[in-house]
């Protein structure tokens, strides 16, 4: 709770809403099953539920306040998302992706259509070769267009409280001194010294590990999520957003 704050079962909706956006990583969090409680509060603010958070950014607290209106209150969020029908959060791409679909299978938590659909973004930007064959071969990313790999990465991080995509999993990473063989158990993609299997075994909810998602098949190697790790744009990203 922010000092000198009201407790949140008697705070305005805008005061939640206002603690979300500018509390504590630990403040904020501990806001959210509140705010899910109190869904139906939230509709009584409108669009200004939203007005304090940034399109353009990788803030997941919008991306929260979506996931409990579609839970909870699903005509308001129709409403709410009439004016952006491609999706609440702005993201761009160099060489023309419709990212509409993947942004409302998270909105959706429909994580594993998620995880299909950024493997298959993935292929379009690595060319038509890695689209035919059916996967990316690791010398192919550091010609993938930097903008788009920011832009799954921000999708990934507000739909998720902030807990997957590359940035997460890169920062895991850094904190095992960069030791790919203790990230995998970190994650869930290892147990006991095997990989899990593919897909039945994989925890497709917000309940999974940090850094669970999107997955990067394994088996011929670390290289290709290294270069996805370390391609320059999405090391810039994670500069700015503070993780690096």
């Amino acid at each position: 709770m922010l000092s000198g704050s009201t407790p949140t079962s008697t705070a305005t909706p805008e005061q939640l809403i206002d603690r979300l956006a500018k509390g504590s990583p630990r403040q904020r969090r501990s806001l959210i099953k509140s705010l899910e409680s109190r869904s139906a509060d939230l509709v009584g603010l409108g669009s200004a539920a939203l007005d304090q958070f940034d399109r353009k950014g990788s803030d997941w607290a919008p991306g929260w306040v979506l996931q409990v209106l579609r839970r909870h209150q699903p005509d308001h969020l129709v409403q709410l998302l009439s004016s952006t029908p491609e999706g609440w959060l702005d993201v761009a791409s160099a060489i023309g992706v419709d990212y509409g679909p993947l942004q409302q299978a998270l909105l959706d938590e429909d994580f594993e259509t998620a995880d299909r659909t950024t493997s298959s973004i993935l292929r379009q930007l690595a060319g038509p070769a890695a689209e035919a064959r059916g996967y990316v071969y690791f010398s192919e990313v550091p010609a993938m267009a930097g903008l788009d790999l920011v832009s799954l990465d921000r999708l990934w991080t507000v739909y998720s409280q902030g807990r997957f995509g590359f940035s997460m999993q890169a920062k895991l990473l850094s904190g095992l001194d960069g030791r790919y063989e203790r990230l995998w158990p970190r994650i869930g993609w290892k147990l006991d010294g095997t990989w899990t299997r593919y897909p039945r075994a994989f925890t497709w909810s917000m309940e999974a590990p940090e850094g669970h998602m999107p997955l990067i098949n394994q088996l011929r190697g670390v290289r290709l999520m290294d270069a996805l790790l370390n391609h320059p744009d999405l090391v810039t990203h994670r500069s700015a957003m503070g993780l690096s």
